[in-house]
């Protein structure tokens, strides 16, 4: 026979509270003093007992919870906004069901299906192609919506949070130059994502004004598959001067493949990564990298998307945010008559000012 389930009732009865001050406590809707949340939460734990979302929502006919959509949870950058984004929308009382799309369109709509089931407060979506979902045109003013990081902003219909990635390929590529490096090689993961041409197109326009152009590998978002990829580039090309991983995953990728062929950084090829981990700084020889400022990423995704769930209804406001460019040991001088010494720190092009390109209404502040 199944074991009956805890009800509400009893875990006030075994705390000592009324059923107004466990639900309190659960939903976040009203405050309740730290004694009396212990005790609420250690009768709810000796009992087992979860709270029924499903009912709590028919109850007040809106669930406090946030979905958020994201390409693939294999890769930090998500999980980390991810992190942020819970804590975030745990101090305002809500709860966070997040969801993958693992890069594939048909498991996206199927996992947009079951979170826009659970009729969310509000989402934050990271569409995993620059084709916004039809599922989400059809919600478009039924639910409070935020775009992040993979988007065209002419095409959103709702508020988006991006960073400028064009000019962080070009603050790249300005670095790389500034050491006498022309061979460059980009590792990109999937030239179908728009801030990954950006990036690339960031590289280009520097470089095309020296008559030098880059090479591009795509390699995809799997980091085993794009070490495959990269060691088999290697072994049909010369080892390029630099090398630009577009993403924490791709950089993976090349570090794996030129360690397969005994290339050693920077001496034999200087490196860029991007999304700047602690695992970059943590090697013998730290990692040059491109930072994005997640945390005021984050700011801004649950700032927009509260003030929609606010019932704001002013015309999309574009966020976008620069990066900055931490310079390490990755990258060597080369050639003669250098432009800067290897040991002299580059100017700072960008770090974590946010600029906000918006569609109407006042500047929003983050």
């Amino acid at each position: 026979m199944a074991k009956k389930r805890s009800t509400i009732k009893e875990v006030a009865a075994l705390a000592g509270v009324s059923i107004a001050t466990v639900s309190n406590v659960f939903s976040g809707s009203k405050p309740v003093n730290n004694d009396l949340r212990r005790k609420v939460e250690s009768a709810a734990k000796d009992l087992n007992y979860q709270l029924d979302r499903a009912a709590s929502q028919l109850r007040s006919g809106q669930a406090r919870v946030v979905g958020v959509l994201v390409p693939d949870l294999d890769d930090v950058f998500f999980t980390s906004l991810v992190s942020r984004l819970e804590v975030m929308a745990r101090k305002d009382g809500y709860d966070v069901i997040v969801t993958s799309s693992r890069d594939d369109v048909e498991v996206e709509k199927s996992r947009l299906r079951a979170l826009l089931g659970w009729r969310p407060s509000g989402l934050v979506a990271i569409p995993c192609s620059d084709t916004i979902p039809d599922l989400l045109r059809d919600e478009a003013g039924s639910i409070p919506l935020v775009f992040a990081d993979r988007v065209i902003l002419s095409e959103a219909f709702a508020d988006t949070v991006t960073i400028d990635n064009i000019e962080a390929g070009e603050m790249v590529a300005d670095h790389l130059r500034q050491f006498g490096h022309r061979d460059v090689v980009i590792a990109a993961s999937d030239l179908s994502v728009a801030p990954i041409r950006d990036r690339i197109q960031g590289v280009r326009n520097v470089f095309l004004q020296h008559g030098r152009e880059p090479t591009v590998v795509e390699l995809g978002s799997n980091a085993e598959r794009g070490a495959e990829i990269f060691a088999n580039w290697l072994e049909a090309n010369p080892v390029p001067s630099a090398i630009f991983g577009l993403t924490n995953v791709t950089t993976l990728s090349v570090l794996a493949a030129l360690a397969r062929h005994h290339i050693d950084v920077p001496e034999q090829s200087a490196l860029v990564g991007f999304d700047d981990y602690v695992w970059m700084s943590a090697r013998k020889v730290p990692l040059t990298a491109v930072r994005q400022p997640i945390d005021a990423m984050a700011q801004a995704i649950w700032q927009r998307l509260r003030i929609r769930m606010a019932g704001e209804l002013e015309e999309p406001r574009h966020t976008v945010l620069n990066v900055s460019l931490q310079a390490r040991n990755s990258v060597r001088q080369i050639g003669s008559d250098p432009l800067h010494s290897a040991n002299q720190p580059i100017e700072e092009k960008a770090g974590y000012e946010i600029h906000h390109k918006d569609i109407g209404g006042a500047t929003p502040k983050v």
